[in-house]
């Protein structure tokens, strides 16, 4: 990684392809669960390592509670190993943990293993690391509302109020503080779809899909999603003389120099942007 590469504040990662990855080596969905569990450390020290400042992992799902009894009770049992094997290295490397979802739906073991994890771990004060667990961004966005309209009834607020900061206090992401707005969101296995994450504080994030499943996920692929993210200029819908990269992009493997922009959209000639401009509207165009 050059001396030059900008360090992203905030990079959350959708940890895909878990069960895919199992399945094609002949195993069953759960192991590939297992598999992905353990990459989570190195992933972790190398994000602390390279100075990112929070480091959130799309775990679960509000979705994921239609999946079957037994996967999603292992799914749980690694959770709780996780916490119990990795406390004493997440402390070491004085990582703050959080937790950002519909906690409260889970079953009170895992809550005995996580809460506590939390308390002890929470007032840490390295890097960020949030663990996205019953989460879904739909969910968080009418609940966001919700507790509005609730401080609006009882003369806390009033609707006209409003703004984007007020509301973002009412998200779980708020526990993240300055930091809760993503810089770069990372997704696992090829798929190139947001599935319902992180909707709101990604809204200016960079995005890579790395064309690996979960469990394969090393340490150079983060560098390289970072290295990439470092090459893109960020406007946020202001404008930029300076030339800009491709917004999407696949990692093909480790070390790769040059990553494939695979599903970047054709650039539109100024004949053809012009054409466009004096062509009629069809009747019925996007009525």
């Amino acid at each position: 990684m050059s001396v030059q590469t900008r360090i992203p504040k905030h990079i959350a990662i959708i940890m895909d392809g878990n069960g895919r990855w199992a399945q094609k080596r002949h195993h069953p969905r759960v192991f590939g669960h297992i598999r992905g569990a353990s990459r989570i450390r190195e992933i972790v020290r190398e994000a602390n390592r390279l100075g990112v400042k929070a480091l959130t992992l799309y775990a679960f799902s509000t979705e994921n509670w239609s999946r079957p009894d037994q996967e999603l009770n292992t799914l749980w049992k690694i959770l709780k190993k996780f916490l119990i094997r990795e406390e004493r290295e997440l402390q070491a490397q004085n990582v703050c943990l959080g937790v950002i979802g519909e906690i409260e739906r889970l079953s009170a073991d895992v809550r005995g293993v996580l809460d506590p994890a939390l308390e002890r771990l929470s007032k840490n004060t390295g890097l960020k690391l949030t663990f996205a667990v019953s989460y879904g961004s739909r969910r968080e966005l009418m609940r966001a509302t919700a507790l509005f309209a609730r401080d609006c009834v009882e003369g806390k607020h009033r609707p006209e109020d409003l703004t984007e900061d007020m509301l973002e206090q009412y998200f779980w992401t708020s526990q993240l503080g300055e930091l809760a707005d993503v810089d770069l969101v990372i997704r696992t296995s090829g798929e190139i779809r947001v599935s319902n994450f992180m909707l709101w504080q990604a809204a200016y994030a960079e995005f890579v899909f790395a064309d690996v499943c979960w469990p394969d996920f090393a340490p150079s692929h983060l560098r390289n999603a970072i290295e990439q993210y470092s090459q893109r200029h960020r406007r946020f819908g202001g404008v930029n003389s300076a030339p800009t990269s491709t917004s999407t992009a696949l990692i093909s493997k480790p070390g790769a120099a040059n990553l494939t922009s695979a599903h970047s959209l054709p650039v539109p000639t100024p004949e053809a942007t012009a054409k466009l401009a004096v062509s009629p509207v069809k009747k019925g165009w996007m009525t």
